[in-house]
This record gives structure tokens, sequence and C-alpha cells, in this order.
């Protein structure tokens, strides 16, 4: 079982930048995928972006691309978002997940962190 922990987040103007971390631990990542979601009040939950762990393929929403910028560290198991000119429509809360590269589906997540940006 993957156990995720996220940190960072907060409160931001507009045109302003935050980072998200995410701390994995529970087993080995080399054959997972890490990604970034979100959820605005009254919507339903998006894709950001996603990282293969070996290899460190990455892609993005559209919305986000250029902008937000996915990484991980692997000495330290963890997985960043970098978030850069914030819109207030990236308002939302933010969650990491992790799925095995080989399903579809994300099936660990973290306790998720709040993103508000002010216009």
């Amino acid at each position: 079982q993957v156990h995720l922990v996220q940190s960072g987040g907060g409160l931001v103007q507009a045109g302003g930048s935050l980072r998200l971390s995410c701390a994995a631990s529970g087993r080995s990542f080399s054959s997972y995928a890490m990604g970034w979601f979100r959820q605005a009040p009254g919507k339903e939950r998006e894709f950001v972006a996603q990282i293969i762990w070996s290899g460190g393929v990455t892609n993005y929403a559209d919305s986000v691309k250029g902008r937000f910028t996915i990484s991980r560290d692997s000495a330290k198991n963890t997985v960043y978002l970098q978030m850069n000119s914030l819109k207030p429509e990236d308002t939302a809360v933010y969650y990491c997940a992790a799925r095995v590269v080989s399903t579809r589906g994300y099936d660990s997540w973290g306790q998720g962190t709040q993103v508000t940006v002010s216009s």
C-alpha cells in the first residue's frame, strides 16, 4: 500500500507561485506513475499533471501547460508540483495520487491541500 503525504499550498495572489510536495512511502516506485489532480467547489476532480517515475516522462492538462511543472526526487521519494503564473481559476483542493504504470486507475491518494488564488 502506498502512503502519500502532501504539503504546501495556501493563499497567493494571481500571478504568484506555489509549490506542492507529495512524500511517498511504502514501496519502490520504479513501476509507478504519480499524478496531481484538483477539485474546485462544485466541480468534478480533474487531472492536472502526471510523471512516470522511471524515466521522468510527463504530461499535463492543457489548462496548466507552460505554467505548472511536475517533477520527482527519487532520493526523497517525493513528487512536486511547481505552479507559476497562478490564476483564480486554479483555486481548488489539490491531490497527489499514485498508480502502477500498467494500470489505468489511480488507487492511492494524498490527503489533499487547498490552493487559493486571489484576483
